[in-house]
């Protein structure tokens, strides 16, 4: 409740159920949109129909929450012409009843304060249906559900509560869901290069996807030493470094640019994996900064990069064996904590299951993918799953990864909005060198140099749009993904049938 507010009049009602309400605070709220419609757009951000303890005041706020969104006029007369049908409008008094509201309002100065207190005890009782559904869950529990799932269930519940204000979802109609894809179109006009999502600031990815999508799972694929890890630390990266914020009419800040990045990194300590962001940022090699073969030009570079890095918003998690479970319970932490925009996991084999017994890996695998893509939507933001590919890669010919090569199960591609691999042909032509001398040989050497340091980000799949190949620049010395510097390479674009 915001300081100064005028709510000493707001009685805290308890119904027979003990459930903490206030029809005062809603009747305060609904009057002072009744008598002044600009207050709707004031609270609306966080003030849903739900959260209103009273059937006919919810019956009330959405009508004006219609009327106000076309752009008519909420009043008394308006609302009794629409809602006349309605037998509960009729009982609680009608048009006088709303003429009432209306006439009666406290101050409309300090409606957002109404409306909080509104807000604050809809969330009381949400807590409080989850206490009771807490204690009767571990009163019964049996051995197939061990008090870590309660844990989780219980944090899960929690974090839905504290970013929505209610308890469990719900449909949504036709309506919000167009309305929110016009803001998520006029959010991708605004932002610099038009893109709907997340940017990886590598151009000719950004082209080819858009930038990465709230709720999207992207899997990040490839052979070891192709550069799974550098390219999504370079994305990570920039996402952060690019962060730009709002505040909006009603306080919140709002992301217009960037992300606040969550990274999970299973295999790499978070040591070795800001040695190798100070590493791209310095322009020293991250081994030579392991061995401390550095000069002191080198390490000013060094101490300049990590000034200028250490306040980036990026969160880097480095515990290994972590279960599904797990990570969507630190993840849900961080965002209601700090924010979250981003999330990395580097990389999918390491993750485990639920640990129920009988499970094959294939059944834990398909555990995990279809866990993190209902992630991805709890949270509202793009995961970028990073993930082995099969040893049947390297028996072929043609290097190139295809679908087929992701490892252990089918779901993973199935769960995947985007699938994305990595291929270096350097790797691999450089280990197949000819003997000097002959013709095989120059006509290796001459590839080789044709293919310099390009690397290929393909797109084996993507829900939104093409699949194709995105050309990059990559620097093994500095282990970074960058864009090439001229137009040599084109981009072979296909449409998804």
């Amino acid at each position: 409740m915001a300081d100064g507010a005028d709510t000493s009049n707001f009685k805290k009602q308890t119904t027979e159920e003990n459930l903490p309400i206030s029809l005062d605070a809603e009747q305060a709220i609904l009057g002072a949109i009744l008598f002044d419609n600009e207050i709707y757009h004031r609270v609306s951000s966080f003030l849903k129909t739900e959260h209103f303890y009273d059937p006919v005041h919810q019956i009330i706020y959405e009508a004006c929450e219609k009327l106000v969104s076309q752009g008519r006029l909420a009043s008394p007369v308006m609302l009794d012409t629409y809602l006349a049908d309605s037998e509960g409008f009729r009982e609680a008094g009608g048009r006088k009843y709303l003429e009432r509201l209306a006439a009666t309002v406290p101050s409309t100065a300090n409606a957002a304060d109404y409306a909080r207190v509104v807000f604050d005890l809809s969330v009381c009782r949400g807590l409080m249906s989850i206490g009771s559904e807490m204690t009767d869950r571990a009163r019964v529990a049996g051995l197939d559900d061990a008090p870590s799932r309660q844990l989780e269930a219980a944090e899960q519940a929690l974090y839905n509560l504290a970013e929505t204000g209610k308890y469990g979802g719900g449909f949504k109609t036709f309506r919000t869901a167009i309305t929110e894809a016009i803001e998520l179109a006029d959010a991708a006009v605004k932002r610099d290069g038009g893109l709907a999502g997340v940017a990886s600031k590598l151009t000719r990815l950004d082209e080819l996807l858009g930038g990465f999508h709230p709720s999207d799972l992207i899997i990040l694929a490839g052979r070891p030493s192709m550069g799974k890890t550098s390219l999504a630390t370079n994305i990570a990266v920039n996402a952060a470094k690019a962060l730009r914020t709002e505040r909006q009419p009603d306080g919140s800040m709002k992301t217009v640019d960037g992300a606040i990045v969550g990274f999970f990194s299973l295999e790499m300590a978070a040591e070795q994996l800001a040695t190798r962001i100070i590493s791209e940022f310095s322009n020293v090699s991250s081994q030579r900064i392991r061995r401390g073969e550095v000069d002191q030009n080198e390490f000013d570079q060094i101490y300049k990069a990590a000034r200028e890095l250490e306040s980036l918003p990026l969160y880097i998690d480095e515990t290994g064996g972590l279960s599904i479970g797990q990570l969507a319970a630190r993840a849900r932490r961080l965002k209601r904590q700090h924010g979250l925009g981003l999330l990395i996991v580097d990389y999918l084999q390491l993750l485990s299951g639920s640990g129920r017994k009988n499970d094959g890996r294939v059944q834990e695998v398909t555990e995990i993918s279809m866990g993190l893509k209902a992630l991805a939507k709890e949270l509202n933001v793009p995961i970028i799953a990073l993930s082995q590919l099969s040893r049947q890669v390297e028996a072929r010919d043609d290097k190139r990864p295809q679908l087929s090569d992701l490892r252990e199960s089918g779901s993973i591609e199935q769960d995947a909005d985007v699938v994305l691999f990595v291929y270096r042909e350097k790797y691999y032509l450089s280990r197949a060198e000819p003997r000097e001398g002959t013709q095989e040989h120059d006509e290796w050497f001459a590839r080789l140099t044709d293919i310099g340091d390009t690397a290929e980000v393909i797109i084996g799949k993507q829900r939104h749009g093409p699949i194709g190949n995105a050309k990059l620049h990559f620097e093994e010395r500095l282990t970074k993904f960058s864009n090439l510097a001229d137009d040599r390479y084109s981009d072979n674009l296909s449409r998804n049938p």
